[in-house]
């Protein structure tokens, strides 16, 4: 059975994030593997850097080595302690694990460090440092549990490394992709969302990865009016196109057969063939009954007209505690998980067509960790289109590519382009 940790799932990300996006793996539970200090250092010796947590009534606070250590060894160490919702520390210099995890009596210095009996259950703090760590001043301090972590970090070499093998590999696959069968020569994508959604930075963003630098082709706009307020076809590259509309988008003058642009006998090649409907992840647990409302009758038409859909959640950098790590598997990260599932629970929409990425907004130099997570949706979102391509190729005789049934099926897309939300 595995041990759990008694950290809260916001203490373990608040603790990963101050001490530079680092993942844990629990070595040491004093509750399960004895409280004992040499057991402790057993677990613990060898394994790298290491964070060790003390629990006692309302005080959870520790020790941070910052290098891996023998028993023996003199290594740098940091205290620290949650304050309310914040961390607080405090550099003690460089010390033995094997002298502070004592089990015999020592009296505590005035220097800046602490002494821990783990077999008594309590911890000798100089009052310097507990003044500055906001921890009792009564001496010793009792302690309820010890947990010592291994401290990797998010994205280390390693992990870089294959980021940067993914990265290659999906650029390759995005440049040479081409429509299944030759049915049409572009893919065209919707991306349809409210005001400041994301539209226009995602179609940035990709114009960048493939440019291998950071562009500003579409303009990027957060008022209530918007920049996108009409249709803005965007060629990324040969086979595939993002056009790009908000939802209030003119509702007074919907799409009708006099139109200048109506084609009225449209073939696949004019239809949408994926839409993207686009939020802010801050959002997503704020839409109004209407909104909800709205989108699910628009997923409805979509599902009945045949059109490949999927739901692309940006600003996710912007979420409190998220950190460039965490961008690297983005998808497992427990601040995320809500986000997706409220989108599932609320809007129908099956986990693995809810997509998440990092767009580039402000920033100068392109970053893998961002390229992927910007080609891996865009893939998903082409591998949707193609396979929908791929059953019409097989469904629609090119005697009947100009029928009625086609016709009806790209107005009905014209009307939820212009449905006012």
């Amino acid at each position: 059975m595995a041990v759990a940790t008694r950290l809260t799932a916001m203490q373990e990300k608040k603790l990963q994030n101050y001490f530079g996006g680092k993942r844990f793996t629990l070595l040491y539970k004093a509750s399960v593997h004895e409280f004992s200090g040499s057991n402790c250092l057993k677990r613990c010796c060898g394994q790298g850097p290491t964070l060790m947590v003390i629990y006692g009534g309302c005080y959870v606070w520790g020790a941070y080595i910052r290098e891996n250590y023998k028993r023996d060894d003199t290594v740098p160490v940091v205290l620290f302690a949650f304050q309310e919702n914040e961390i607080s520390e405090c550099d003690v210099g460089a010390h033995s694990p094997s002298f502070f995890l004592y089990e015999y009596s020592v009296s505590c210095s005035n220097s800046l460090w602490f002494l821990l009996n783990l077999r008594e259950k309590k911890a000798t703090v100089s009052l310097d440092t507990a003044k500055k760590l906001g921890l009792p001043q009564d001496q010793p301090i009792s302690l309820e549990e010890c947990e010592v972590f291994r401290c990797e970090d998010l994205l280390d070499k390693r992990t870089m490394k294959g980021i940067t093998q993914l990265h290659e590999r999906l650029l390759h696959d995005m440049k040479t992709y081409s429509p299944y069968g030759g049915l049409v020569h572009q893919i065209r994508i919707l991306l349809l969302g409210p005001t400041g959604a994301g539209k226009s930075s995602f179609f940035n963003s990709v114009k960048s990865v493939f440019r291998g630098h950071v562009t500003h082709q579409a303009l990027v706009g957060s008022d209530t009016t918007g920049v996108s307020d009409k249709v803005c076809p965007f060629k990324v590259t040969q086979p595939l196109l993002l056009c790009s509309i908000r939802f209030g988008f003119n509702s007074t003058k919907p799409i009708t057969p006099v139109h200048s642009n109506y084609i009225d006998n449209p073939l696949l090649k004019d239809r949408i063939h994926c839409v993207a409907l686009v939020f802010d992840i801050n959002s997503v647990e704020h839409l109004s009954r209407d909104m909800m409302a709205k989108i699910k009758k628009i997923r409805r038409e979509l599902i009945k007209c045949g059109v490949a859909h999927v739901v692309l959640l940006t600003h996710v950098d912007s979420m409190d505690l998220i950190s460039r790590g965490d961008l690297g598997d983005i998808y497992k990260c427990m601040l995320v998980k809500p986000k997706l599932e409220t989108v599932h629970r609320e809007l129908g929409f099956a986990l693995s067509d809810i997509l998440v990425v990092s767009n580039y907004t402000s920033e100068w130099e392109l970053d893998p960790v961002k390229d992927v997570l910007i080609l891996s949706a865009l893939g998903q979102m082409l591998w949707a289109s193609y396979f929908l391509n791929k059953i019409q190729k097989s469904l629609i005789p090119k005697e009947i590519e100009n029928s009625t049934i086609l016709k009806s099926v790209t107005f009905l897309i014209l009307i939820f382009i212009f449905l006012n939300l």
